[in-house]
């Protein structure tokens, strides 16, 4: 699954030195706006111990696990909605990505200018959000206007259907709140909201960028942004990335793991990171392992067993006859798919079977 999520936010706040970091392809990073003027893709692998402990015992010939592809963004200024910076092309850029990674300047620094003078966080979130927002409201206000009629004059059901969803969407982005506070109960409804594709609609994460004296606990700036997000039910994560660019260039995981513990943190937060993007995206991971190969296949959670089987081959989708299910913890406390199998520990499963993160698959199908 070729899945993405945008970082955005204002020039200088830190969103190429993340990236630099999440990925192994070098956006440049420097101290004025719009040093990233294409947008950069990385395709990042997400962190998962479970992979490396089935490689253990099946010994594998390849390794191969789950990926998100992460896109840098050009910084957004005030009036990009009307074209102001490189508005135009920073909207058509985030409308491609499925998820938001909203990067915050949360910390202080004289040496790197701010766009709007100083720090302030909340001002930065307000414009952003701003400026999509009028971009959504003005995607609304269009399909409005050729619906309408035809929904009253036509008496088509599914113009009506789609007008009273973008009423919906008119009234809560006209008092400055995002798309995806709106909610809708009936799944007609529901496909035609994700049929509009607005930009607030999409999922967020905010990322707070901080300094090293604030990589464990956060600080002042982000005791605010997580008051200000409580009611748009988004995660919040703390990052240094400046110290994650410094642990990045470490060449041996020891070196890395010691510069982690020496500031106070477990594990650093580009894999946090990298593990809240998967999250945001609602996805999970099941295994297929062997002699052969060892390898994570990302699936949306809620999928059923047919569907994760055409994202191996769609032919394994169309001929699906059933799934062969072993449970993660039993395959690693048994120690192989032999003594899973004596142990009676191998489910059968058909077509209406909800795939579970962390099972471990093989899909029986003729085509």
């Amino acid at each position: 699954m070729s899945l993405q999520c945008g970082i955005v936010g204002l020039p200088n706040v830190g969103k190429s030195t993340l990236f630099n970091c999440l990925s192994n392809a070098k956006a440049q990073s420097a101290n004025f706006p719009f040093c990233t003027i294409e947008p950069n893709v990385g395709v990042i692998t997400v962190p998962d111990e479970r992979l490396n402990a089935l490689a253990e015992i099946d010994h594998p010939k390849r390794l191969i696990p789950a990926t998100v592809e992460i896109v840098d963004i050009a910084g957004l200024v005030k009036g990009a909605s009307k074209g102001e910076g490189l508005g135009n092309k920073f909207l058509g850029n985030i409308r491609e990505t499925d998820a938001i990674l909203h990067v915050l300047r949360c910390f202080d620094d004289d040496n790197i200018t701010h766009v709007d003078g100083s720090v302030n966080p909340l001002r930065d979130k307000e414009i952003i959000d701003t400026e999509l927002q009028l971009k959504d409201l003005e995607t609304v206000e269009s399909r409005l206007a050729k619906l309408e009629k035809q929904a009253k004059t036509g008496g088509d059901k599914q113009a009506a259907l789609v007008v009273s969803v973008l009423q919906a969407y008119k009234e809560a982005l006209g008092k400055g709140l995002n798309a995806r506070t709106v909610h809708f109960e009936k799944k007609e409804e529901q496909e035609a909201a994700h049929d509009l594709f607005l930009l607030t609609a999409k999922p967020v994460l905010y990322v707070c960028n901080v300094d090293e004296a604030s990589a464990v606990n956060g600080n002042a700036y982000v005791e605010q942004v997580r008051e200000a997000v409580a009611s748009e039910g988004a995660g919040i994560l703390i990052v240094a990335a400046k110290i994650e660019s410094e642990i990045a260039e470490l060449e041996t995981y020891e070196e890395r793991q010691m510069f982690l513990e020496e500031i106070g943190l477990e594990e650093s937060g580009v894999n946090r990171l990298i593990r809240a993007a998967y999250a945001l995206l609602n996805l999970e991971t099941y295994f297929t392992s062997g002699a052969d190969e060892t390898r994570a296949w990302t699936f949306v959670k809620g999928s059923k067993a047919p569907q994760c089987a055409g994202i191996i081959h769609t032919d394994f989708e169309k001929g699906f006859i059933r799934a062969e299910v072993i449970k993660y913890d039993d395959y690693i406390a048994l120690g192989s798919e032999a003594a899973v199998k004596e142990a009676g520990k191998m489910s059968v499963e058909g077509k209406e079977y909800v795939v579970q993160d962390g099972d471990i698959m093989h899909f029986r199908f003729n085509v």
